[in-house]
């Protein structure tokens, strides 16, 4: 009798190191998704932007590394794509119709689906910090504008003059967008790749998702994309996955495309893989919308899924291989 208990506890004790190892951490990340071709990269831009996706993932994946939580992981890599001009986020954002720049962000625990989300801000350095202030020290989960802002100097953050956002090639990217502007929809066709997110998993199985942008060139009217809405950008949920989106708003928050995905997998018991296929390829383009999702679920598979020419992305699986890519 004692042998086959002593047995059983070998066989328990297996098969948890074997699940441990088998789940591990991991970490994935996209810098916008669009009309992105080969031809009109220069071979410097592509260097550039390959080398700041894997400089901002290999600091995400240290931090899991070190016993840090995929929240901390989060909030720190997509602060390194926030800081750099190449992405539509943070330094980088794109020009308002009224040559403002304004940003949205949001993050999702998923370990108790605790968010936060700002909007509209214009002097916050890191949108994504005021986020996770807002997810972590108020009763909130979305503020927006001068309230936001508010918040973010009673939390001591990071404050700049909106000047510091401004780069030339935005600002000519506006002028572009204002000529073309008899064209149908010509604000929407090539001007949302940019935007930047994160998905991670840590060493304790927790799951969380971060998305920030500055939304679109030349909108008008105070428009607000999916990137700061729980379920369209955002989602977390350590049941089934993390996901960030990236592409033409409108139709991701129609669509829910966050939170669909983390529901196909869910009520359907679908895997990751064909739940953001379905979403993406499917709903998705029948409605006529395009982008694409970084996504990673509870057992840290990656999937990252796009309808796109091309998506700017990033990851570390869990056997800690890296894989940078643009093109489809």
């Amino acid at each position: 009798m004692r042998k086959y208990i002593f047995i059983l506890i070998i066989i328990t004790i297996s098969s948890c190191v074997i699940d441990k190892e088998e789940n591990g951490f991991a970490i994935a990340i996209h810098g916008g998704a669009g009309t992105i071709l080969k031809e009109n990269l220069t071979t410097e831009k592509e260097f550039l932007i390959r080398g700041k996706l894997e400089e901002a993932i290999q600091v995400g994946h240290d931090i899991l590394k070190n016993e840090g939580t995929s929240i901390e992981a989060v909030v720190e890599t997509i602060k390194i794509l926030e800081d750099s001009p190449l992405f539509n986020a943070g330094k980088g954002a794109v020009f308002t119709a009224n040559k403002t720049i304004e940003h949205d962000a949001s993050i999702m625990d998923g370990s108790d689906l605790n968010a936060g989300a700002t909007t509209s801000t214009t002097v916050v350095k890191n949108p994504i910090t005021l986020a996770y202030e807002i997810m972590t020290k108020s009763e909130h989960v979305f503020l927006s504008g001068k309230g936001a802002e508010k918040f973010a100097r009673q939390q001591n953050l990071k404050l700049v003059n909106s000047s510091y956002f401004e780069t030339e090639f935005r600002l000519n990217a506006l002028k572009q967008a204002k000529k073309n502007e008899s064209v149908t929809d010509s604000i929407y066709k090539d001007e949302k790749f940019g935007t930047v997110g994160c998905v991670a998993i840590d060493k304790k199985g927790n799951l969380a998702a971060g998305t920030s942008t500055g939304g679109m060139t030349n909108k008008k009217w105070g428009r607000i994309g999916d990137s700061p809405i729980i379920g369209a950008g955002t989602y977390a949920n350590n049941l089934t996955c993390a996901v960030s989106s990236t592409g033409w708003g409108e139709y991701f928050i129609r669509a829910m495309v966050a939170h669909d995905i983390s529901a196909l997998v869910q009520y359907k018991n679908l895997s990751l893989k064909e739940s953001a296929r379905i979403v993406i390829q499917e709903k998705l383009l029948k409605l006529g919308g395009d982008g694409g999702v970084i996504a990673i679920d509870n057992k840290a598979n990656i999937v990252m899924e796009f309808n796109t020419p091309g998506m700017y992305r990033a990851s570390i699986n869990k056997k800690g291989e890296l894989n940078v890519s643009i093109y489809n």
